[in-house]
Order: structure tokens, then C-alpha cells, then sequence
């Protein structure tokens, strides 16, 4: 008999959300109904027109950030296009300290983007790094940007 193998998939509007007891002033002063729909509407506010598309960047976003928080250490980078749900993330600085206290046992996650982008591969290499850490790729997505990667600088202790 063969032993049944489990596949771990992490569902970023659930781990979103699963932070919203920590920062329940977000939502309850704003008259959305969880944080998911928050930082999407944010995004819709800022920076994407399409409720669709909000939605899957936010939850790459999501999984870059974990991922990068539980993988220290680890050469990553996004493309221009996920990098809008990672700065949605880290500009709502109360719930991206609520992601650093979950995820980065509640040390401060550096951001310290360099200027200069690179073209080596790193953005395909990192969506494969959140499909390995229990995450769904959205392809497209990082295919847009895959030869333009928005790397942190690894000179900054515990950056991504």
C-alpha cells in the first residue's frame, strides 16, 4: 500500500484575514467586511482598475511576503506587476506588522528595493519558491515581468 501523499495549498485571502483579530481597527472603522476586501479596495483606490486583477495581486503579494519572511536569506524578487500587492501590503504598515509578528517571528521585515533592476531569471526562480512554500502561481502574472525583477538589497539584515 502506497502512503497518500497531502498537498499543502495556502489560500492568501485566508491568512489574510486570519490577521484581522490583531488589527480589527482596520476594518471596523471602514465599513468593509475583512481585511481581504480592504486591501483590495485600496488597490482598486491606488493603483488597479480591475476588481479581478486586484484581487490576484494582492494574493501573490501575500505569498511573496510569506514566503520571503519564511525563507531568510533567500535571493527573491518580483516583477512590476506583483510588487503593486507587495507595497499595498507594506504601506498598511499596522496589518504588515501583524504579518512580520505571524510570519517573521515578529521582527520587522525590511523592504530596500535597489534602484536597478534585474534581468536574470530571479522573478520565475521566486514564483517557483511560493509554489514550493504551499502557494498557487498565477502565471501570467509573473510571466508578465519575468525578465524585469525589483530585487531588495541583501546588504539590509533581514530584507526582502
Amino acid at each position: 500500500m502506497s502512503a497518500a501523499v497531502e498537498t499543502r495549498i495556502r489560500d492568501p485571502r485566508i491568512i489574510l484575514n486570519a490577521l484581522q483579530e490583531r488589527v480589527p481597527h482596520l476594518v471596523s472603522d471602514v465599513g468593509v467586511k475583512d481585511l481581504w476586501e480592504r486591501e483590495v479596495r485600496l488597490l482598486l483606490r491606488d493603483s488597479v482598475a480591475v476588481p479581478s486583477l486586484a484581487e490576484r495581486v494582492l494574493g501573490q503579494g501575500i505569498a511573496y511576503l510569506i514566503t520571503a519572511m519564511e525563507s531568510p536569506g533567500v535571493d527573491m524578487g518580483v516583477g512590476r506587476t506583483v510588487d503593486i500587492g507587495v507595497h499595498q501590503l507594506i504601506l498598511d504598515t499596522p496589518l504588515y506588522f501583524a504579518f512580520c509578528e505571524e510570519y517573521n517571528g515578529g521582527r520587522y521585515k525590511h523592504h530596500a528595493p535597489l534602484i536597478e533592476r534585474r534581468k536574470d531569471g530571479t522573478v520565475m526562480r521566486t514564483a517557483e519558491l511560493l509554489r514550493r512554500n504551499g502557494f498557487t502561481v498565477d502565471e501570467e502574472l509573473w510571466a508578465a515581468d519575468e525578465s524585469d525583477c525589483s530585487p531588495c538589497d541583501d546588504k539590509v539584515p533581514d530584507s526582502h
